[in-house]
């Protein structure tokens, strides 16, 4: 059965990462790179600042550095564990898809840190800011799909890899704003 499963995945994987064209390339490798979301970020910033003041911004960027410290290490955790290979150094597929970035990046690819990121930054600051931006959940939601399907566009995982990073990132996100909303409430003026 979970072989058929990583079949299904392969193949799913081939047809979605086959649909692309040069003519997209430019904007799915843009959407991937880690620094295109520094404006995002700076302008959840802001808005944590317009709401909430400073000391309330800068407790937020302690937790969303906690929050993608722990997303990042337990993805490495995972990719070393279970060892899954990325697309482009299985044997079996590399000579059918589309490598889009310059380098496949490291040998395994399970699970998604980019997916598993950008899903916990949505969900936490959705969380946070819901009831002050009405879209804020959406718009972030949005972001983070398009992050997430980047991955496989350029060729670097499988659409399991990208679902089970969406998975982690909301529960991961979910948890620490909890934690959050308890350290804050201890500290309430």
């Amino acid at each position: 059965m979970l072989d058929q499963l990583v079949q299904y995945d392969k193949e799913l994987f081939l047809f979605l990462n086959n649909l692309g064209n040069a003519k997209w390339d430019g904007f799915w490798l843009f959407m991937t790179n880690k620094w295109s979301s520094i404006p995002l970020y700076a302008l959840l910033a802001f808005l944590t600042y317009k709401a909430f003041g400073l000391k309330r911004l800068l407790m937020t960027l302690v937790a969303i550095a906690l929050l993608i410290l722990v997303t990042d290490q337990l993805a490495n955790f995972f990719k070393y564990g279970v060892q899954r290979l990325r697309p482009c150094h299985d044997d079996e597929i590399n000579g059918l898809m589309r490598l889009v970035k310059s380098s496949c990046g490291g040998k395994f690819g399970y699970f998604s840190a980019h997916a598993a990121n950008s899903f916990a930054v949505a969900i936490f600051f959705t969380s946070l800011l819901r009831k002050e931006y009405k879209y804020i959940g959406l718009i972030l939601i949005m972001w983070a799909s398009v992050v997430a399907y980047s991955r496989i566009y350029i060729g670097v995982h499988f659409p399991l890899d990208v679902l089970t990073g969406i998975i982690i990132g909301i529960f991961l996100g979910g948890l620490f704003m909890q934690l959050f909303l308890k350290a804050v409430s201890k500290y309430k003026p």
